[in-house]
């Protein structure tokens, strides 16, 4: 239950609500005044951005049509029984895909019109061309022979981030200014958001601000690091998993990816904040330490539905932002107690 307390919350407080409203103003313009220095800032930094942000889509994107190279060697069945071989051994497409970084194309030819082809290419001196009396009166399938076109990852077109407008890639340039903004103004945005809380509070609880302060700010960086460092490469990998499974390649636009980039580090961010967001709703009398304690269950199945909503459609980042908030919860607890304790009666 709330703990109850007949002392005025403000009491130690001479401003009004009117100018606890005023204060709120006050501190949301500072904030947005630091994002805006942010963005300014980001504006220099979009284009290392951009390409640092297309990494681990890129890597995905490089990790899929290995392995689907390798299934497509292993796959591979003549068309006539006894016919030759795939020219290349397992052992030698795994070396040059996983150890080489290359990436290939399997084909098959027909190998008279290959060598019409090549004749035609360099013809010599007093042969003829081309000759319309080879040519069969039916295409012959079962001549058709594999062929490898190889050619280095990197420069696979399947790999290649893709816009498809003119105007669209100066939209990229400025979600990645406003992600470097965010990132980078978040120390003041959440100090201007702890000096509004802070004049709410008795003057014993007002040193928690300045102790609580750098929690928040790591807690968020915590999170938007461990969203892009960590999950990215495991929900990546289970989104293409998925289109491999339902046999279809994917052409991932630059645009898409960037919103999915802002959408979760910031969410992780946002979600990482719920000890203090506990301790805050503790210090006003909204619920207390016994309280939190005992609806722990229902707690677990809001952060579980919250992080379905601050993640995208996937089961991987939900489950890397439920966990960690799960542990945070009962972290958070742990504070609510602790501060309890040590506050003076």
């Amino acid at each position: 239950m709330p703990r109850i307390d007949d002392e005025d919350l403000f009491e130690g407080s001479t401003m009004t609500f009117g100018e606890h409203l005023e204060e709120l103003r006050i501190c949301l313009i500072r904030a947005a005044m630091g994002l805006a220095v942010g963005v300014l800032i980001g504006f220099f930094l979009g284009r290392p951005v951009v390409h640092l942000i297309e990494r681990p889509l890129k890597k995905a994107l490089g990790t899929y049509y290995t392995e689907r190279a390798v299934e497509t060697f292993d796959s591979w069945q003549p068309r006539v029984a006894g016919s030759d071989p795939l020219p290349y051994s397992r052992s030698e497409v795994v070396d040059a895909v996983e150890q080489r970084g290359l990436s290939f194309e399997l084909r098959e030819v027909h190998p008279q019109q290959l060598a019409r082809v090549l004749a035609a290419a360099e013809p010599r001196s007093g042969e003829p061309t081309d000759d319309a009396n080879d040519s069969p009166a039916a295409f012959d399938t079962d001549s058709l022979v594999p062929i490898f076109l190889w050619q280095p990852l990197e420069k696979d077109s399947r790999v290649s981030i893709t816009t498809l407008s003119a105007q669209e890639a100066f939209g990229i340039y400025m979600k990645a200014a406003l992600l470097v903004g965010i990132v980078l103004s978040s120390p003041w945005i959440f100090y201007q958001l702890w000096t509004f809380v802070a004049a709410g509070l008795y003057p014993h609880e007002k040193r928690l601000v300045w102790t609580f302060l750098p929690i928040s700010i790591g807690l968020f960086l915590a999170g938007v690091c461990l969203a892009f460092f960590f999950v990215f490469d495991f929900v990546l990998d289970y989104l293409l998993d998925f289109n491999r499974w339902l046999g279809l390649d994917p052409d991932p636009r630059i645009s898409e990816w960037l919103s999915f980039v802002l959408i979760l580090p910031i969410g992780f961010g946002i979600g990482f904040q719920l000890p203090l967001v506990m301790l805050f709703l503790e210090r006003i009398g909204v619920f207390d330490a016994a309280a939190y304690a005992s609806q722990w269950r229902t707690a677990i199945v809001a952060i579980f539905i919250v992080s379905a909503i601050l993640t995208p459609a996937d089961p991987y980042s939900m489950l890397f932002l439920a966990l960690p908030l799960c542990l945070l919860y009962f972290g958070g607890l742990a504070i609510c107690r602790w501060t309890s304790s040590t506050s003076p009666a």
